[in-house]
């Protein structure tokens, strides 16, 4: 269960500005969507079709956005989606019910890295194409807003969510890798865990955005290196570097 914070994502609501907002809210629309749905095609493919019975292989973001958690994210700037429901006893692929676990969790920060690559590489495309077009018109900077937008929210999604912290998808992975004596006493525990996140979230905005900006700096160095490399050897060919 992904829980997002409109402060992380957009730096605060202090300039508010509608397009922006209406953008925030199409890119965690289809980002969250996607990640849900990477853990319930995840768990599908190790056996457990319980997610998949239920309608959340679907990129639908009505199957996914829980209402009150969408409500809290319009009103207070943080919220979360629906948890997928797995029922680990029916992995039937996974070599334990830990590493079903593992891998069934570790697919929704994946599907975040992809979505923010291609997100990147069709931003570059947009800025090719908008200057052999003459310039950057009304439409391109709107597609170049939600693009950018777009590949941002989804490291922060993605490094958000690998933290080892419950309710999130980290947590979960790196309970895999625990003795199981240690792993459920924390799963006990969790709950409270959880309770000491979300005001940590609530009131430590600034702390845990320069956390996230630290851990996502080698993510953006994977990511974004290779494809501007890439772009600027074409811009080399064309003449417009």
């Amino acid at each position: 269960m992904p829980v997002v914070s409109l402060g992380l994502l957009t730096g605060g609501m202090a300039n508010f500005d509608l397009q922006s907002f209406l953008i925030t809210l199409l890119v965690l629309c289809i980002s969250l969507s996607f990640h849900e749905m990477a853990h319930a095609w995840s768990a599908n493919r190790l056996g457990d079709d319980t997610a998949a019975a239920q309608g959340r292989l679907s990129l639908n973001p009505l199957v996914h956005l829980d209402p009150i958690g969408s409500l809290a994210f319009i009103i207070g700037g943080i919220g979360w989606a629906k948890p997928v429901p797995i029922n680990p006893a029916r992995f039937s692929r996974a070599k334990s019910i830990k590493n079903g676990i593992m891998l069934t969790s570790l697919a929704g920060p994946l599907s975040n890295l992809f979505l923010a690559t291609v997100s990147a590489f069709l931003l570059y495309l947009t800025i090719t194409f908008a200057v052999l077009a003459g310039g950057q018109g009304q439409l391109a900077d709107v597609v170049s807003q939600l693009l950018n937008r777009m590949y941002f929210a989804n490291i922060i999604l993605a490094v958000f969510n690998l933290l080892p912290v419950p309710p999130l998808d980290g947590f979960k992975i790196f309970g895999s890798v625990l003795p199981d004596a240690i792993y459920y006493r924390l799963m006990g525990v969790e709950r409270y865990i959880g309770m000491v996140f979300i005001v940590l979230i609530l009131f430590g905005r600034g702390l845990l955005g320069t956390v996230l900006s630290w851990i996502a700096w080698p993510f953006n160095q994977v990511i974004l290196q290779p494809i501007q490399f890439l772009f600027s050897a074409i811009w080399r060919m064309l003449g417009i570097s």
